[in-house]
């Protein structure tokens, strides 16, 4: 993780320094059985990252759940030539690079990626599963599109990072509008906007079914998804949207990341148990095989549903297509904040975090599909009993993360609203950001009460706003910065270009098709 060479010879694009120079179906068939699949892959990220990051609340910027350590001050970029268009391009000699930063350290900015990919959104990984297999062995491809789809999101990420370091600029907005133009940078804040307040309806999805299990749970008293909802809303939620200062929700962040390690066990736990297994009779010579001691808990609907659709189910497939996992779009902060923040340092971070994501994933994903097969809800945590308390204390640990993950997202959501509104900082009152947060919040909730398909929010979400985020604006910013750059750009940066445009056409691709199942979900 040191800045000495590396033994290894990296692509062009991993390799940039800076010097500064002057310019859920139960019966599933197998048609369009793949981007099902993929619907729920390329989004459940998403659900995290993009949720809890899209913007730093104003009231302090060290509240991100971002960030390890509350000590937080400004960072410059290294001093950038006078010409307004000057940009950073690529150079082999380590000795002229330019660096800054921050004060985060490699581990401590690896831990805080990671827990912002792996959230509440990983758990509907084995619908995804489920969309297009029942056979155990649909684990297989579904690992290799999951690695897969971790690899393209992992570049698109990388290339939000590189266009800041090639234009200075310190925010997604910012990055456009110093490569592509001020004049079109609405474009990527509605984007942005939207985004958030999708993470937001996903989060009072999530909270719905959480505390509606819980609630039996505790009081044996059975009540509907719309009644949790609004209580957790109008006692909790709510009052925390409210507050003029979020610093005291920081520490909380650290809940989301510990709720789905001990998730992961506990899945881990119950399915080497067989606690969920179906039981046989006897036949002939061969003994019955007793039932799982929660199975008879968990309704019909929701027992494990085992068929022979397996990996050969995907292959075979006639309408296989592939779809790109978006992740987070808060690259520049993660970049801005690394200490002496090169490119080399930067994909070091990159690309471990998203390798631990992929694993945690595949982990989680595997097994919640092997214990429940097609049956797998939307919400995995669903599936299991509500007598199971091993599993209650995951649906505590997730409860929380969110809740005190909410107020952050939600505040990302209302000012991203007053800043397409143009509302200057100074007009905006704190008459004005109660009225906002209690109109934003109330239509928010109301939505909430309506949808229960959350694989519905989260595909339609990642097929449209997230591909746009993490795979087609990336592309197009650095195609301009390289355009900018003349006839200073590296030939490996000019190389480099129509690989990233094919990346774009991806997303457009994939989104147009991905937004179509995702609507057929409903």
């Amino acid at each position: 993780m040191g800045d000495g060479p590396s033994p290894i010879s990296r692509p062009a694009f991993f390799t940039q320094s800076k010097t500064p120079v002057t310019v859920q179906s139960n019966n599933p068939t197998k048609e369009n059985d793949i981007m099902r699949l993929l619907l729920v892959l390329s989004t459940s990220i998403v659900s995290t990252t993009a949720f809890q990051h899209a913007f730093t609340p104003r009231t302090a910027s060290s509240l991100s759940p971002l960030r390890l350590s509350p000590s937080y001050s400004p960072v410059h970029p290294a001093p950038r030539p006078k010409d307004a268009n000057a940009l950073y391009m690529s150079s082999n000699d380590v000795k002229q690079e330019t660096s800054s930063g921050g004060t985060a350290s490699i581990p401590n900015e690896i831990f805080n990626l990671v827990k912002s990919i792996v959230g509440a959104g990983v758990l509907s990984l084995p619908a995804g599963i489920a969309a297009f297999g029942n056979a155990p062995t649909a684990i297989i491809p579904a690992i290799a599109l999951i690695s897969l789809i971790g690899l393209f999101s992992g570049y698109g990420f990388s290339l939000i990072g590189r266009v800041c370091s090639y234009t200075g600029g310190k925010s997604y907005r910012e990055a456009w509008s110093k490569s592509v133009g001020q004049d079109s940078s609405w474009v990527p804040a509605v984007t942005c906007t939207m985004k958030t307040c999708f993470a937001v309806l996903s989060y009072s999805m999530i909270l719905a079914d959480t505390m509606k299990a819980l609630f039996v749970t505790a009081t044996g008293m059975d009540i509907t998804r719309t009644t949790a909802l609004l209580g957790i809303t109008g006692t909790t939620l709510l009052p925390l949207c409210l507050l003029k200062n979020l610093s005291s929700l920081a520490p909380f962040s650290l809940v989301g990341v510990t709720g789905m390690l001990y998730t992961s066990i506990a899945m881990a736990t119950r399915y080497f148990q067989g606690a969920y297994k179906l039981g046989s009779p006897a036949i002939k010579k061969a003994a019955a095989v007793p039932a799982g001691k929660f199975l008879v808990d968990v309704s019909k609907n929701l027992q494990p549903q085992f068929g022979d659709l397996g990996a050969s189910a995907a292959w075979t497939s006639p309408n296989t297509q592939f779809r790109s996992l978006v992740v987070d779009f808060n690259a520049p902060k993660f970049f801005i904040e690394l200490k002496d923040n090169t490119i080399k340092r930067y994909n070091t971070v990159v690309g471990t975090s998203f390798g631990i994501s992929v694993l945690l994933f595949a982990i989680v994903g595997s097994l919640g599909f092997l214990t429940f097969g097609s049956a797998s809800s939307g919400l995995i945590l669903n599936n299991y009993s509500q007598k199971d308390v091993l599993m209650n204390l995951s649906r505590v640990a997730v409860a929380i993360s969110i809740v005190f993950s909410f107020p952050l997202a939600f505040v990302g959501a209302r000012d991203g609203w007053l800043d397409l509104l143009k509302v200057p900082v100074d007009k905006r009152s704190n008459s004005l950001l109660n009225k906002a947060t209690l109109a934003i919040l109330s239509v928010i909730t109301l939505i909430a009460t309506q949808l229960k398909e959350l694989a519905f929010i989260m595909s339609f979400a990642g097929a449209t706003l997230g591909n746009a985020l993490i795979y087609i604006y990336p592309a197009l910013m650095f195609r301009s910065a390289v355009n900018n750059m003349g006839e200073k750009a590296s030939k490996g940066l000019k190389r480099e270009v129509p690989f990233a445009m094919l990346s774009a056409l991806l997303g457009v691709v994939m989104g147009g098709i991905g937004a179509k199942m995702a609507l057929g979900l409903l």
